[in-house]
């Protein structure tokens, strides 16, 4: 055969070498072996009791005169109204970046920061130009170190995160100031900010995203007050009606932790047994699964085993002041997708389900509760921000990877 010109020739050569190429790449393709790929997790921490414990209620971000845009709202006012209302513990968050970062010297040294019922724990609002995220402690600890790595990259972040043992969440991460970091770096996520239920959901589909691709995050509540009623009229401002609507518990967060003391709360959190509710009055969710159907619960939300392969029954049920003629609906969502629906009313709601986790690679379900509002009678404009959301779950965990 002959050729033309030497480009028909060439352009010849190289379509056989690129169906070569294409062969030998199909080849090694065939010989892959993913090293991410799920496999059997041998070792397991083991749950712990699910009777040892009490459950608390607090609020997880709330700002006081500390914060320069906050009003009305001292931490004796704060403490106090935390006290009336039956809250367990608090913690005050103010702006780290209106004190260059020293909140040592303001608001823990401040001569009404303290307690003879309240457990209050040391934190500060992380305010920086790639969002805002909330340090929790059960002791002081050195914050100005965080403050001035706050524009360093994720990886030295982390490291003095972690020499300052303290528990980092991301706050309001769907919306303005928005958590702008890894997400390798915190231990919870702020899926409830305020009363205004609406504005969260896009703060849920990020949690869900993080849950689903492995990252065993604590999803907590947070009201975010800023402004406390005046003790007089002439000390009104233009925000204090906001102190009817979104105060101290809208929403609560609770924690099933092993004592009353700061440290229990703080490893509740991290560990993940946690739920939050419209307000303090507000029915606390409960979640809890049996794994060999015996009818003993065998763990509960924030807990993590190895999957058997078996199905496993699964239990939610609202505790607290329910409305006995009320009608509440359960979603249940399982590795992000919804999965089920549940009716259920009286006054002491209970739902049962089941399914069978994958034996190999990560399965979460967690749930949510709609039904009738409980009245705050202290914030009684939070109901109507809040709609029919009254609590959410943490997830129950099966395969996920505790050295993730």
């Amino acid at each position: 055969m002959m050729f033309r010109n030497n480009s028909m020739l060439a352009g010849m050569v190289y379509t056989g070498m690129l169906m070569g190429c294409i062969s030998s790449a199909a080849l090694a393709q065939s010989g892959h072996s993913n090293p991410w790929a799920p496999t059997v997790i041998n070792t397991m921490p083991p749950v712990a009791s699910l009777t040892n414990g009490v459950w608390l209620k607090g609020d997880l971000h709330v700002h006081s005169r500390h914060s320069k845009e906050s009003s009305n709202n001292s931490v004796a006012k704060i403490i106090a109204f935390s006290k009336s209302v039956g809250i367990d513990y608090i913690c005050i968050t103010d702006h780290d970046n209106h004190v260059e970062g020293d909140v040592a010297n303001n608001t823990w040294a401040d001569p009404e920061f303290k307690s003879d019922s309240v457990l209050l724990l040391y934190g500060a609002e992380w305010t920086t130009t790639r969002g805002h995220g909330n340090a929790f402690s059960a002791k002081p600890y050195d914050h100005q170190r965080l403050y001035d790595v706050r524009d360093q990259r994720d990886v030295v972040i982390g490291a003095v995160k972690k020499q300052l043992g303290i528990h980092l969440s991301a706050n309001h991460p769907s919306g303005k100031d928005h958590f702008g970091y890894s997400y390798d770096i915190i231990e919870s996520i702020e899926v409830w900010n305020s009363a205004i239920w609406s504005k969260n959901e896009n703060a849920i589909m990020i949690w869900d995203d993080m849950l689903s691709s492995g990252r065993k995050l604590t999803g907590r509540g947070g009201s975010d007050a800023h402004h406390g009623t005046p003790d007089t009229p002439d000390k009104a401002t233009k925000n204090s009606v906001q102190a009817k609507a979104n105060y101290v518990g809208t929403p609560t967060t609770w924690v099933f932790a092993t004592a009353r003391t700061p440290q229990a709360v703080v490893d509740a959190l991290t560990n993940g047994r946690v739920a939050v509710s419209a307000n303090p009055y507000a029915p606390r969710v409960e979640f809890y699964a049996d794994l060999d159907q015996d009818g003993k619960m065998d763990m509960m939300m924030g807990d993590n085993v190895k999957s058997t392969g078996k199905a496993v029954k699964f239990r939610v049920q609202l505790a607290g002041n329910t409305v006995a003629e009320g009608a509440y609906t359960i979603s249940i969502v399982k590795n992000g997708n919804k999965f089920d629906s549940l009716k259920v009313t009286g006054k002491a709601p209970v739902a049962e389900f089941t399914d069978t986790p994958a034996a190999l690679g990560r399965t979460y379900y967690r749930v949510t509760v709609e039904g009738p509002a409980t009245p705050y009678p202290q914030v009684p404009a939070s109901m109507a921000l809040s709609g029919n959301m009254v609590g959410l779950s943490n997830p129950i965990y099966f395969n996920f990877d505790p050295n993730f």
